[in-house]
């Protein structure tokens, strides 16, 4: 199935439990204990799939959001570009604001791990959409330390003034954060079509605000481990040997 293609009915797809009981995968030496557990996780993995691709319907089927501002961008060659020209070739795109203004000596570590983990994709995603990585530093600070990481295929671009990132919420009176947000190009206009909403409001007790599904990778394999993400890890720039 495809990343559009449109769920059939809750009342026309099978159960998940069933589907779980019908999965012929054992393990060698794996107790009763062990194989009724996994069949019961097995079932609410499909639960959450089958979520997954609904919550992604509906955010398809959001209505035109309000028309951008004309933000102004500089590129890597110091020209001066709007919102719209960021878009290239299509008629979508996402931008990413990290969190590596000029009074940070380095990136946002969190940021980091995200923004790395787009890198090698994007000659995928730009099959589909346009991608832009956008900062308050300076575009040759900000692919300066992508270089350093290893970094070969984001586009990055510097935000003229405050206007965009105040916008997108991701900077306040009381500092800098990030942002993704996806943009649609409407003729000559850009209208929003989604962007992240969440902080304490809407984090659950015990985690982080996180976005569903997480987009990071980090925390999804964390996920799949006994240890799970801990209460206190973040990941750093570096580590020791």
């Amino acid at each position: 199935m495809s990343d559009t293609a449109t769920l059939p009915p809750q009342a026309q797809l099978k159960s998940a439990r069933a589907m779980a009981e019908a999965l012929p995968i054992r393990w060698v030496g794996e107790s009763d204990e062990y194989r009724l557990a996994r069949t019961a996780l097995q079932a609410e993995e499909i639960e959450l799939r089958r979520q997954i691709q609904r919550v992604a319907e509906h955010r398809r089927a959001l209505p035109p959001g309000p028309i951008a501002r004309d933000y102004r961008f500089l590129d890597e060659q110091g020209t001066n570009i709007g919102l719209v020209d960021l878009f290239g070739r299509h008629d979508t795109l996402f931008t990413y604001f990290w969190m590596y203004g000029p009074q940070r000596e380095r990136p946002c570590p969190m940021c980091t791990s995200f923004v790395g983990s787009l890198d090698i994709p994007t000659p995928d995603i730009e099959q589909r959409l346009a991608i832009a990585i956008v900062g308050r530093s300076p575009v040759a600070r900000q692919l300066a330390f992508a270089r350093e990481r290893g970094w070969r295929y984001l586009k990055f671009y510097q935000t003229v003034g405050d206007d965009f990132g105040r916008d997108v919420h991701a900077l306040t009176d009381e500092g800098e954060g990030a942002a993704p947000t996806v943009w649609r190009r409407d003729g000559d206009e850009v209208r929003l079509f989604w962007a992240a909403e969440g902080g304490a409001e809407t984090a659950d007790p015990g985690f982080d605000p996180h976005l569903a599904p997480d987009p990071t990778p980090l925390w999804t394999i964390l996920d799949w481990t006994p240890e799970g993400r801990g209460t206190d890890w973040y990941p750093k720039l570096s580590y020791p040997a």
